[in-house]
């Protein structure tokens, strides 16, 4: 009795083994909902002629289309320095496409790349330029990285934070706190 209760277990942790990788992917196709709102923050935009100046951006994203697609606005500004980019990406499964453009410095083209578990890594390329986005999204805190080796702007990395605010009478500040999502 004791030798079947040991193949039963041993079969059912099998079976429970071989559907995680099954579930996983499924899991892994997350939607745009977590990236949904302002944020906002500070860090560094670096200049192909070297000097490395603090920037203080602002990330808005507006999730559509049930979560599969989203118009993506980022303002950025230094002392000497302003980039102004706007994107509209759509989702199929955790695949990224679009398209791009950088008002400041009239340059545009198309996005590619994969969201998965909360990280989306993509290509942005254009006849003249091609830079690396990562954006990682842990809760109300968010990484935004994009590299562009040779491009007048090389580098920018940001760490942006989710802003709030409260909802109900702004008066007596009753309510409760909810993400900015305008």
């Amino acid at each position: 009795m004791l030798r079947n209760r040991a193949l039963i277990y041993r079969i059912l942790r099998y079976a429970l083994l071989m559907t995680i990788p099954v579930i996983a992917p499924a899991y892994a196709q997350q939607s745009f909902d977590s990236v949904a709102g302002s944020w906002s923050g500070g860090g560094w935009m670096t200049t192909k002629d070297g000097p490395r100046e603090r920037v203080r951006c602002k990330v808005d994203y507006i999730v559509k289309n049930a979560s599969q697609s989203v118009k993506m606005n980022v303002r950025c500004a230094s002392d000497a320095y302003k980039m102004n980019l706007s994107a509209n990406i759509d989702r199929t499964g955790t695949a990224l496409s679009g398209n791009w453009f950088e008002s400041e410095y009239r340059q545009g083209g198309k996005v590619s790349g994969q969201n998965v578990n909360g990280l989306i890594e993509a290509k942005v390329e254009s006849d003249t330029i091609t830079a690396l986005l990562t954006v990682r999204t842990k809760a109300n805190r968010q990484t935004f990285v994009m590299e562009s080796p040779g491009a007048w702007i090389s580098k920018v990395s940001i760490d942006l934070a989710r802003r709030w605010r409260r909802e109900g009478d702004g008066r007596r500040h009753r309510g409760r706190w909810r993400p900015d999502r305008r």
